[in-house]
C-alpha cells in the first residue's frame, strides 16, 4: 500500500538539520537553527562566511544564494531575515539584503534590497505587494474578515 510522502518528514528534517550543522560549522555560514531548506539549495561557498539567513525562514528547491560575484571581484554580506520564503529556482545575488517578513517569488531574480514584510517576484524582481504580515517559514497570516 502506497502511503504519503509525509512519513519521511522526520527523516528530511533531520538529514536537512545535518546540512545546516555541515553549512555552519565547516563553512562558516550563519544560518539560524530553525531555518528549512530544501536539500537542493544552492548557498554560495566560494564566500561562505558572507550568508547570513534568519530564523523561522524556508528557501525552497533550487534556490541559489550568492555572496560573491567573480567578474566584478567582490565578496560582500547577503542577507535574509526573519520568517521568509525563498521560492524555488530563485536567485538572491551578492550583497542583497532581504527584510523580515518577506516572501520572494519562484524564479525571481533579487537584484536589490527588499523591504521588511514585501512580497517581490521576477526578473529582476521587484516588490509587488508591501504591508504583509507573515509566520513562520514566510507562511502568510490569515486575514479575518470583518
Amino acid at each position: 500500500m502506497l502511503r504519503s510522502l509525509n512519513q519521511f518528514i522526520k527523516l528530511q528534517r533531520l538529514v536537512v538539520g545535518c546540512k545546516r550543522l555541515y553549512l555552519t560549522k565547516v563553512w562558516g555560514m550563519d544560518i539560524h537553527p530553525t531555518v528549512v531548506m530544501s536539500l537542493s539549495a544552492r548557498l554560495d561557498k566560494t564566500h561562505p562566511r558572507g550568508i547570513h539567513i534568519g530564523e523561522g525562514t524556508y528557501i525552497a528547491f533550487d534556490a541559489a544564494i550568492l555572496a560573491h560575484d567573480m567578474t566584478r571581484a567582490i565578496k560582500t554580506d547577503t542577507r535574509i531575515g526573519k520568517n521568509c520564503f525563498i521560492g524555488a529556482r530563485s536567485i538572491i545575488l551578492p550583497g542583497v539584503t532581504i527584510g523580515d517578513n518577506c516572501v520572494i517569488g519562484s524564479g525571481a531574480v533579487v537584484t536589490k534590497d527588499i523591504p521588511p514584510n514585501s512580497a517581490a517576484a521576477g526578473n529582476p524582481a521587484q516588490v509587488i505587494r508591501s504591508g504583509i504580515e507573515t509566520l513562520k517559514f514566510g507562511r502568510l497570516k490569515d486575514r479575518v474578515k470583518e
